[in-house]
């Protein structure tokens, strides 16, 4: 199926602004990279972009619907707006960076932190605010409490079953259980959840812009079961800048910078497919916990 005139125009813009600002940041990355600057403003800046794109693109083409949330959409964007001004001065004004137990540590650091949880504050009144309907017409309503729910702890077992065959393969099972059983483990759970509500505005970057906007779109122009894979293609892709510099480094070369890529693929296509499968669970409220 072709896309309508409206929806080019629309991908476009997403496109423009979820991948263009990401590998424009991408050379800023490469140039910290080479100074040894610390470069982890840059993953939680990002995680905003396609959301933000879906944003700009609404606002844009539909200006003259009255379901438009106007206010919450103009937050979204000139947070995300900040954040990069904010990344982009992380590494171009290296005086702010100093060690922190032998490693590069910028003072931006923690006013992005500050900046991340005061926008998730306003992020929640401004989506209360915007009223059911509005929430609604734009996928912004939560209506499978439920189903999200299950999603999460299916993450959380996946995670765990991870972890375990690691230990297991490196014959430290033993080790496994010894951190379960800390009472840390537990207290650093329920602090990750509280976090995810104060934090929210970078797992609803992603989730907002990858599966409420981009997945549908790809479906129904290459079918629901190829439209999953390709967003894999794609969102491994998106991620390449901060694979590369961050999560792993150059002198790594191909095969060190490929393994992240392969996982985020796998796993975009593994959750993806699950929502191919179980259609119902598919949508806006199912929030990641993967990032």
């Amino acid at each position: 199926m072709k896309f309508m005139q409206t929806e080019k125009k629309q991908l476009l813009i997403y496109v423009i602004i979820a991948y263009g600002i990401t590998y424009v940041m991408g050379l800023l990355m490469w140039y910290g990279y080479g100074k040894g600057l610390d470069l982890s403003a840059f993953p939680n800046a990002q995680m905003l972009y396609p959301a933000a794109g879906v944003m700009m693109a609404y606002l844009i083409t539909k200006k003259g619907d009255k379901n438009l949330p106007t206010a919450f959409f103009i937050f979204f964007i000139a947070l995300t707006a900040v954040l990069v001004v904010c990344t982009a001065a992380s590494v171009l004004a290296p005086p702010q960076n100093r060690d922190l137990m032998s490693m590069p540590y910028s003072q931006w650091a923690p006013i992005m932190e500050y900046v991340i949880i005061g926008g998730s504050v306003i992020f929640w009144i401004l989506l209360l605010q915007s009223g059911k309907e509005k929430r609604r017409s734009y996928g912004l309503n939560s209506e499978h409490w439920n189903i999200s729910i299950r999603m999460i702890l299916l993450f959380i077992g996946l995670y765990l079953l991870r972890f375990v065959i690691a230990c297991a393969l490196s014959g430290q099972l033993s080790e496994f259980g010894k951190i379960m059983a800390n009472p840390t483990t537990w207290i650093i759970f329920f602090t990750v959840l509280v976090n995810f509500f104060l934090s929210v505005v970078a797992f609803f970057g992603e989730e907002y812009g990858w599966r409420y906007y981009l997945q549908p779109l790809l479906q129904k122009k290459f079918g629901l079961k190829g439209g999953v894979i390709l967003l894999g293609c794609v969102w491994a892709v998106w991620h390449l800048p901060i694979d590369f510099f961050y999560y792993t480094t150059p002198d790594m070369g191909a095969g060190g910078s490929g393994k992240p890529v392969c996982y985020l693929y796998f796993t975009g296509d593994f959750y993806g497919i699950y929502l191919y499968e179980n259609p119902e669970y598919l949508g806006p409220d199912n929030y990641s916990f993967s990032e």
